[in-house]
């Protein structure tokens, strides 16, 4: 039997299918030339992070059409189909795949997460040259498809790829961004939620710097209902010193590998905080978001220093609207310019 994802290619003609069941509300059937004009995404790689990713933005409904890229032709077909056969219980969403990247033209919005999977043990920054080569290969196919797109970058080590992308593309900044701390954020305030006793979404706490093990916790701003966490719980609990804090700010960077020692790859909660920038984007919410940003200028980083890494920015349908200059301590500050140290090193072995 002859495998199909549609009537038309198991040789049924479409052109005027539905006439049969519906009859025009007017004699002028020509569709009205003010239509809503169709949001497409595209997600380049359809491993386990990426399907995560499109699954979850089809059911929020943030994309009129969702297109999927991987050099997997089998497993890419095996997973739209999948995804097909839940459109009873689905928004209307189209679904459409290739191999061929040509397949993502006129995205508005394009997520890059194909790369080499993480190993256990292994760190982001280990990563870098083997995914470097690969993005030579995607980056400027999708600036030439959609020349207005916004690119989101998921693959790690994100930040310093979200700068490759940067450079590849020819885009302004304001529509380079990397999903960066955004996810490690939320791991952030899930710990301090968890202890406090409130939901998440009640804790406001970042997370800054690499997406990775240099990253920031920014403690100074921590707040739960405009009050200051750091300073009750230090008043409370004596336990809560520097090396407890920097415990803390461990165990949200080791959170990640303890999910990719016991399953092998992280997948879900990155699904639901990449939909999350989508949503930002795509709808132009304006909220604010750690994400990979050029960070050259913010906190004592070098005017010449290129380097991308996540600061709190506003996000809308423009890409970035604006970074916030946050209020730092000195120790934040230093540790923040350590870590863009660490990253702006790495990328000037690229040669780019």
């Amino acid at each position: 039997m002859k495998k199909a994802s549609s009537l038309c290619e198991l040789g049924f003609d479409a052109n005027g299918a539905s006439s049969g069941f519906f009859r025009p509300v007017s004699d002028d059937a020509t569709p009205t030339s003010h239509r809503r004009r169709l949001t497409k995404v595209s997600v380049i790689g359809a491993g386990n992070v990426g399907m995560a990713i499109a699954q979850t933005i089809l059911t929020r409904d943030l994309a009129d059409e969702i297109a999927l890229v991987d050099a997997l032709p089998d497993k890419l077909r095996g997973e739209m189909l999948d995804l097909q056969h839940a459109a009873a219980f689905l928004p209307r969403t189209r679904l459409v795949s290739d191999t061929d990247i040509s397949i993502t033209r006129g995205s508005d919005l394009a997520i890059v997460t194909a790369g080499a999977r993480q190993i256990p043990g292994e760190t982001r920054l280990d990563l870098l040259q083997r995914n470097v080569s690969l993005f030579r290969k995607i980056v400027p196919a999708l600036a030439e498809h959609s020349p207005d797109a916004i690119l989101l970058i998921v693959s790690n080590p994100v930040d310093i790829l979200t700068y490759v992308a940067w450079k590849l593309s020819g885009f302004p900044v304001s529509r380079v961004i990397g999903s960066g701390t955004n996810l490690d954020s939320s791991r952030f305030r899930f710990l301090l939620a968890e202890h406090l006793d409130v939901n998440a979404q009640d804790v406001q706490a970042y997370m800054v710097g690499e997406h990775g093990d240099s990253s920031v916790a920014i403690w100074s701003t921590v707040s739960v209902a405009g009050m200051p966490v750091l300073k009750s719980l230090q008043e409370s609990h004596s336990s809560f010193d520097e090396e407890a804090l920097e415990s803390i700010r461990r165990a949200v960077v080791n959170s990640a590998y303890e999910v990719i020692s016991l399953k092998g790859y992280t997948s879900w909660a990155i699904g639901y905080s990449v939909a999350n920038l989508v949503s930002s984007i795509l709808r132009d919410q304006r909220r604010i978001h750690p994400v990979s940003v050029l960070a050259t200028g913010f906190h004592g980083i070098a005017d010449d220093h290129e380097v991308f890494l996540s600061l709190p920015a506003r996000l809308g349908r423009g890409g970035v609207l604006g970074v916030a200059d946050m209020e730092l301590t000195e120790e934040e500050a230093r540790r923040l310019r350590q870590s863009a140290k660490t990253l702006w090193e790495n990328s000037q072995l690229l040669g780019l």
